[in-house]
C-alpha cells in the first residue's frame, strides 16, 4: 500500500491517493472515518440562565456541533463507557450583552473549541447566558455531532488521448474538470486526477479519448469535522479497521 498527500491546503483538510487497496477496503476507511472514529463533543448542557431570543434545547444543539480540540490518547476506551471517571470534560459559558455569543466564549482547562468565532447566540442589553456543557467520547453512527469527517472517494481517472485526438482541441474548453490543455495546438492531458467521468471528452472525440478507472487506486476528499486534523483521522481509522479485522479473525477460528 502507497499513500500519497495531493493536496493539503491546511491541516484539517487534505485529499490523498492512496495505492494498492481494493474498493471494498476504501469503502471501509470511508465509513470509519465518518462513523466510527472515537470523538469529543458536547453531549449534555445545565442552564443556569438564558435570556437570549433561541431556547435552550436549540442553544445545546449548536453547542453540540462545535468542533473541540482534544488529545485522543486521554479519551483512549472511553467510547465504551463515556460517563466513567476521566471520560467527561466540563465546559462554562457566562456572558452578559450586549453582546454575540461565540463558541470562543467557552471556557475549560482541558480543551478548547477548533474555532473561536462560531457564532452561538446574541444578548440584548442587560440580557445573559450562563450555562455548563460537559463533553463526551461518542461515534459519528450514534449522531452526527460525533462524525468524524466528511469523506468521499472515487477511483483514480486514467485519461488516454490518441494520435488522432490531439487535433481536437475544442475539448479542452468543453471538459468541464480542466482535465486538458492545449499546447502546440495538440491535446494534452495535465490535470488527470480532476476528471469526475462525465465522459464529456469521450463523446466529442467519438472514442478517440478513453477514461478509465484504476482497480486499486483511490483518491479521497477529507474534511475533519471534529477537532482532529487529517493525518490523527486516518491514523485512528485504521486502528479501528485493525482491531475489527482480529475480531473477525477471531470469530473465524471458532468456526468448525
Amino acid at each position: 500500500m502507497e499513500v500519497q498527500i495531493l493536496e493539503q491546503p491546511n491541516p484539517y483538510r487534505a485529499k490523498i491517493l492512496i495505492k494498492g487497496i481494493t474498493p471494498a477496503l476504501a469503502n471501509s476507511l470511508r465509513r470509519v472515518l465518518i462513523a466510527e472514529v472515537p470523538i469529543l463533543a458536547i453531549d449534555e448542557v445545565h442552564f443556569r440562565k438564558n435570556d437570549s431570543p433561541l431556547y435552550d434545547e436549540i442553544i445545546a444543539h449548536r453547542l453540540s456541533l462545535v468542533p473541540l480540540v482534544f488529545d485522543p490518547k486521554s479519551f483512549k476506551g472511553c467510547e465504551k463507557n463515556p460517563s466513567k471517571a476521566g471520560c467527561e470534560v466540563v465546559l462554562t459559558l457566562k456572558k452578559k450583552g450586549p453582546c454575540v455569543v461565540y463558541s470562543g466564549d467557552l471556557k475549560s482547562k482541558e480543551v478548547k473549541p477548533l474555532y473561536d468565532n462560531i457564532p452561538i447566540t446574541k444578548l440584548a442589553e442587560g440580557k445573559e447566558l450562563e450555562l455548563e456543557a460537559i463533553a463526551r467520547i461518542g461515534l459519528g453512527k450514534d449522531h452526527a455531532k460525533w462524525q468524524g469527517a466528511i469523506v468521499g472517494f472515487k477511483p483514480k481517472p486514467i485519461v488516454k488521448v490518441s494520435k488522432e485526438a490531439e487535433s481536437l482541441v475544442s475539448i479542452a474548453e468543453a471538459c468541464p474538470a480542466k482535465v486538458f490543455e492545449v499546447k502546440d495546438n495538440k491535446l494534452r492531458v495535465v490535470n488527470e486526477n480532476a476528471c469526475i467521468y462525465c465522459n464529456i471528452c469521450v463523446e466529442k472525440s467519438d472514442g478517440k479519448i478513453q477514461v478509465n478507472e484504476a482497480r486499486d487506486e483511490f483518491i479521497f476528499n477529507i474534511e475533519s469535522a471534529s477537532g482532529l486534523d487529517v493525518k490523527t483521522l486516518l491514523n485512528l481509522a485504521v486502528d479501528v479497521l485493525e482491531r475489527k479485522f482480529k475480531e473477525f479473525e477471531k470469530v473465524v477460528e471458532k468456526i468448525k
